[in-house]
């Protein structure tokens, strides 16, 4: 008996959603490697190993990756309060979790300047201690924590969900420790999940550019992002210079990508072996 499907056969949805992303995704960025294709080696190779623009790469992605580690560290802290404890307005603390989704990129990186500037409601306590967060590359860490929580929360907390408490109640009885419970049974089963959460968070945030622009301060070889290195070089009527600088940044993401995703496969297998 031929079985009916609501959805066309998967020919025609396989086709059409190959065409989709490759219109989408793919096109623009073979464009990218087309138009730097065009400089020579010479001339791309002085482009993207300026002193600035390595700078630059420097700042994205170490920035990117600490701020994903930190909130890899707190995002399950998070998701663990949420689950785990009755509280009042916890349905308000969830929705807060959802506010970097919905609001605007630049809106975000106005009101965490106007905050951790020297002379702001959280800055000026730093200040005091001798601390200066906006305009340097720690005020890019904060932003870039602030607008990738919701990745690690929202990936972690199905998770925890569905965890069994009976689990934890078996290893209890048989003589674990709260710590060994939760490093031995509960963080295993959530690591895939965190790991999903850590590689969504950096991955949003090495691209992030309105809510960095302004508590960045974006001064050249110190808090300059390579987001505004390209928007720089467009501005100029470099356009083979940015592509050239954005195809370094594509090809070093999705090497750290690959590398997050094979550590994440290997965590899966671990954790069901």
């Amino acid at each position: 008996m031929r079985r009916t499907t609501i959805l066309p056969g998967f020919g025609l949805a396989l086709g059409f959603a190959l065409f989709y992303l490759g219109l989408l995704v793919l096109l623009p960025l073979s464009a990218a490697f087309i138009k730097s294709a065009g400089m020579g080696w010479a001339d791309f190779w002085q482009a993207v190993s300026a002193p600035r623009v390595l700078a630059s790469y420097k700042l994205s992605f170490g920035a990117a990756l600490l701020a994903a580690a930190i909130n890899a560290v707190f995002g399950l802290l998070v998701a663990w309060v949420l689950v785990r404890y009755p509280f009042p307005g916890r349905r308000f603390v969830d929705a807060l979790v959802d506010l970097p989704f919905a609001l605007p990129t630049a809106v975000a990186g106005i009101a965490l300047t106007a905050l951790y500037s020297s002379n702001g409601w959280i800055g000026q306590y730093f200040a005091a201690a001798g601390i200066k967060i906006a305009f340097t590359p720690l005020g890019v860490v904060v932003a870039l924590t602030f607008i990738g929580l919701p990745f690690v929360v929202r990936t972690v907390q199905p998770v925890l969900e569905d965890l069994e408490h009976a689990v934890e109640e078996a290893a209890a009885s048989l003589g674990a420790s709260r710590l060994q419970t939760f490093t031995r049974v509960i963080f295993p089963a959530l690591l895939p999940a965190l790991a999903t959460g850590f590689t969504m968070a950096f991955a949003r945030a090495v691209g992030e550019y309105g809510s960095v622009i302004f508590i960045a301060g974006n001064i050249p070889m110190v808090s300059e992002i390579t987001p505004l290195i390209i928007i720089s070089k467009l501005e100029q009527y470099d356009y083979a210079g940015a592509t050239a600088v954005a195809v370094v940044m594509l090809v070093i993401s999705l090497l750290l990508l690959l590398t997050i995703n094979a550590l994440q496969i290997w965590s899966r297998r671990r954790a069901s072996a």
